[in-house]
């Protein structure tokens, strides 16, 4: 396990459920307990595959290195102890829309091209006209003879003003928001299976309340059709606003943001220009970090809960032990580490690096997987291998089924290192006139994107436009992870490399002190990923690693310092009970 595993095995997992987390790797597989599909409605072909059923998680910019994960105590006793946690779990582009992209198609950001959250570079306006829809991980499951449940949040955008009904190809049962008021938990209307259902203001109006009663239902009627099912729950918690539902809005109320050595780094000399050219944090804005922190932990309770019950109807109609159970996010989440004021898209741990949990048949309890590399773009072709679905040739990721069962898995054959892409998406007030995007809530960085390949209002052709542009995006980084170390370069041909065993809160940039052609080599290595398209992706990520000089931690003995985390829920304490939070 490396150091910056170790630091947060130690800062996940809550008291009572560390017993039952080990690092064993034993336990082989037994075959999938699932139903024989069946074909109703004239969705998908017969098959005499027996096929379990899949309930996926999704939350939204959900921190792994932060602590949040030690205040769900229902998801480590349900979930981590009796399941698979991916200890190497990566987001390519840590940006909501760009990240569910990934996730349904199986691709790289630079694949898809869904950039950004927002037009013309991205969001549900990009995917739309791209086509992207017509093959996604639902179309697939569902030609495999899948019901196929969508209850939460799809993608930025969604859906389009003129047809706020709309439901994408692949769907059987869908549940959406349509109102931006949706991440305010209350006061929203939803898609439900094209009629428009409005939601209050109530206590029992709670967006996420709402979403798992959704989804208990779309469990629940496996008694009235046999097909599998496929429920895809994409929560909004703990995306800002964050805002708790009443009953969880007094928890936590003296939890602060970690105050790690990367929290408000003190000497970011080392650091490209965008992070040594920002200012220390000042008192006000930390005190605004930490409230946001407070709500976070906060809306997360209601996921707590949601998991529970929905295990437990899994267990009430015997089901479980056909069941798989995945629990992830979409990015990460950052909160004053290296300076930076909240917010994703970094190809910082804290950004990148989410959780990835697997309960279900085949599946080894309390065990953690460490040293393979694994990442948002795999989700797709992993779902695809418990189905029995077949996959198309665009499909870049790779079943995690061999990791996930225990099966002996070559190191050395397995990817050696994660794309790692980060763009910058901007409006255009008229064609050839681009202005600061609005989806970054700030003029920031000052990153404008150049004419768009898709963009509509273009009377020119896609390929007029990439003839005079060749690249029609704007990288802000590439980059690549490694099971041990993190590489960046920067548009501003800036680098960034670090040894995450050595310094896992990356604080000591070594890219200068490394030689030129170990540089040289990483950056080819990253350009060639960079470019990749379908089969030759895996093809590329196997390549051997160069490697820099071996670095040893100043004090092998102490495991590198980590930061705190919410108390844990005291045996016999729900969450609900919990008065608040250990202050760091």
């Amino acid at each position: 396990m490396t150091g910056i595993n170790r630091c947060k095995t130690a800062v996940q997992v809550v008291g009572l459920f560390l017993a039952a987390i080990t690092s064993s790797c034993g336990s082989s597989a037994r075959p999938l307990e699932g139903t024989e599909s069946a074909v109703k409605d004239g969705v998908g072909p017969r098959s005499k595959i027996r096929q379990p059923n899949v309930l996926l998680v999704l939350t939204d910019d959900l921190d792994e290195e932060l602590g949040s994960m030690a205040a769900m105590p229902r998801v480590q006793e349900l979930l981590t102890a009796q399941g698979t946690s991916l200890e190497q779990f990566y987001i390519s582009f840590p940006t909501c829309c760009p990240s569910r992209s990934s996730i349904l198609r199986g691709q790289y950001t630079h694949s898809h091209q869904v950039l950004t959250n927002a037009p013309p570079a991205g969001g549900f306006e990009k995917v739309l006209p791209l086509g992207l829809e017509a093959s996604t991980l639902a179309t697939w499951l569902q030609d495999a003879g899948y019901r196929t449940v969508l209850a939460g949040k799809y993608l930025n955008g969604y859906p389009l003003p003129s047809d706020p009904l709309y439901i994408p190809k692949g769907w059987t049962e869908w549940y959406s928001p349509v109102d931006e008021t949706a991440y305010d938990a209350f006061n929203y209307r939803m898609n439900e299976n094209g009629k428009l259902v409005s939601y209050a203001d109530r206590p029992e109006d709670y967006i996420t309340d709402v979403l798992a009663g959704q989804a208990e239902a779309a469990l629940r009627r496996k008694s009235s059709d046999p097909r599998p099912y496929f429920v895809f729950l994409s929560v909004f918690a703990p995306h800002a606003p964050a805002m708790p539902a009443p009953r969880h809005k007094t928890l936590f109320a003296d939890a602060q943001v970690p105050r790690g050595e990367s929290f408000n780094e003190v000497d970011v000399g080392d650091k490209p220009s965008k992070i040594h050219l920002l200012p220390p944090l000042y008192p006000e804005q930390v005190s605004v970090m930490d409230a946001e922190y407070r709500a976070r932990l906060q809306t997360l309770q209601a996921v707590d809960e949601m998991v529970a019950r929905l295990v437990a109807v899994l267990e009430e109609t015997d089901q479980l032990r056909d069941t798989y159970v995945i629990f992830t996010s979409d990015n990460g989440y950052h909160l004053g580490q290296h300076r930076l004021p909240a917010g994703k898209t970094t190809a910082y741990e804290e950004d990148i690096h989410v959780p990835f949990i697997v309960r279900g048949p085949g599946i080894p309890a309390g065990r953690q997987v460490d040293g393979y590399l694994a990442g948002n773009v795999d989700i797709a072709p992993t779902l695809a291998e418990l189905a029995g679905a077949e996959l198309p040739d665009f499909v870049e990721g790779r079943s995690l089924m061999p990791l996930l069962r225990g099966d002996p898995v070559d190191a050395a054959s397995w990817r050696q290192a994660f794309l790692l892409e980060g763009y910058a998406g901007g409006y255009r007030s008229q064609r050839g006139t681009p202005v600061a995007s609005p989806a970054l809530g700030r003029p920031g960085l000052g990153v404008i994107a150049p004419p768009d390949a898709f963009d509509l209002t273009d009377p020119r052709s896609p390929a007029e436009v990439a003839e005079e542009v060749p690249n029609p995006t704007r990288e802000v980084y590439v980059g690549l992870r490694s099971p041990r170390f993190t590489f960046v370069e920067l548009r501003s041909s800036e680098f960034e490399f670090y040894d995450n065993l050595v310094d896992p809160l990356q604080l000591t940039n070594l890219a200068a002190t490394l030689p030129p052609d170990l540089l040289d080599a990483w950056s080819k290595w990253a350009s060639d990923l960079h470019a990749c398209r379908g089969a030759s992706c895996r093809n590329l990520e196997s390549r051997p690693l160069p490697q820099p000089p071996e670095r040893a931690p100043a004090d092998a003995d102490q495991p590198p310092p980590g930061p705190p985390t919410p108390s844990p829920v005291p045996s016999g304490q729900s969450a609900q009970d919990q008065p608040s939070a250990a202050t760091p």
